[in-house]
């Protein structure tokens, strides 16, 4: 009898124990920039939501397009009918993995570096990605940092022909998210 009432309370702890190792958030920040001869780009997103898996290391990040702010309205509107058609393409998603998450210690505070894969969508096109950045755990929460490039044709975000030569065919994404331990 007293094996069950024991095996009872640890299968009843477990999902606490599993749900423990959960960070999110749904205010993370994603920037673009992108070098263009006339005007440079850049905007910024901070309504994005995502989760990490401290166990697993598994790493959701999911983006509403139109929440991208521009500091020009007309540049915010050509992204959003011309070049991801959020109409068609309301979020960009990345579902992947932390390779390296074994080295992350909640006891200790500090920044360590991580390797990240997985599928990143943007336009309805899902690509392959490997990125480099930083964990941190900081004041209960993990702060992430982390910057890559990718090219605009492999998305299939195509840039009208009056102005190729006026856009980048590249974009630098920052990552900056501070993910809090579900409770």
């Amino acid at each position: 009898m007293k094996k069950i009432l024991l095996f009872l309370i640890i299968a009843g702890a477990m999902p606490l124990a599993i749900t423990a190792q959960n960070y999110v958030t749904k205010t993370g920040k994603i920037s673009f920039y992108s070098y263009a001869p006339i005007e440079n780009i850049q905007a910024d997103n901070g309504q994005v939501n995502a989760s990490l898996n401290l166990t697993t290391g598994d790493f959701i990040v999911k983006v509403l397009m139109k929440s991208f702010e521009f500091k020009k309205s007309m540049m915010q509107e050509h992204f959003n009918d011309d070049y991801v058609e959020s109409d068609t393409y309301p979020n960009a998603s990345f579902k992947g993995k932390v390779v390296n998450i074994a080295d992350i210690d909640t006891t200790k505070s500090g920044p360590v570096k991580v390797q990240v894969k997985g599928s990143l969508t943007i336009h309805g096109v899902t690509k392959e990605i490997n990125s480099e950045g930083t964990l941190e755990v900081k004041d209960g929460t993990i702060i992430g940092l982390s910057k890559f490039t990718i090219t605009l044709k492999d998305y299939n975000i195509t840039i009208p022909s009056t102005v190729v030569n006026n856009i980048s065919k590249t974009i630098e994404i920052s990552v900056d998210f501070t993910l809090k331990k579900v409770i």
